[in-house]
């Protein structure tokens, strides 16, 4: 029995087998790469100590992080883009230490929350309460946590087969303060 292949069918065939391994960037709202950016700069010393970054890997495959854009808020502000090249073992962590590079302009939200003497902690891509940072906070009414929110694009490869991610997600700015008792 002889089978004919239609164009269409051929069309399909090359698509499929040629396709690029590369996912495009979609918003995700649960991600597989945990990070963290902190820096005693923000601890209003006024510093330039630098940033440094802790990346937590959850896929199967060890992978290199790229690259984090945080993406500008409209057409006049600039995007962010920090270039990593940081492998992060399977189900591991790693860090980086990176020169100071100022997150925290252009952003409403942020200035706001700066101006009114909230310290900040940390830039995630993960909700964060006083239970993961180990603080015991026996007075809530003393104690409390603000976060502000960005859009951002992060980057990474799966070194087993070389595929390139991109995704479009948000990182949480933590703010903390303690109120006048």
């Amino acid at each position: 029995m002889q089978k004919t292949l239609t164009l269409s069918s051929v069309f399909m065939f090359l698509g499929c087998v040629t396709l690029p391994i590369y996912v495009t960037a979609e918003q995700q709202e649960d991600t597989e790469i945990k990070f963290a950016f902190y820096s005693s700069a923000w601890g209003g010393e006024n510093t330039d100590d630098g940033l440094r970054l802790v990346a937590f890997n959850q896929t199967p495959a060890r992978i290199r992080l790229n690259s984090i854009e945080l993406i500008g808020s409209d057409e006049q502000t600039a995007s962010i883009v920090i270039d990593l090249d940081l492998e992060v073992p399977s189900g591991g962590y790693a860090d980086k230490e990176i020169d100071y590079i100022n997150l925290l302009s252009d952003d409403e939200c942020i200035d706001r929350t700066m101006q009114a003497n909230w310290k900040l902690v940390e830039i995630s891509n993960y909700t964060l309460n006083p239970s993961v940072r180990n603080l015991i906070i026996e007075n809530t009414d003393s104690f409390r946590i603000y976060q502000c929110v960005k859009t951002i694009s992060t980057s990474w490869t799966d070194l087993n087969n070389n595929q390139l991610i991109e995704y479009d997600e948000w990182v949480l700015f933590h703010f903390e303060t303690r109120r006048d008792l």
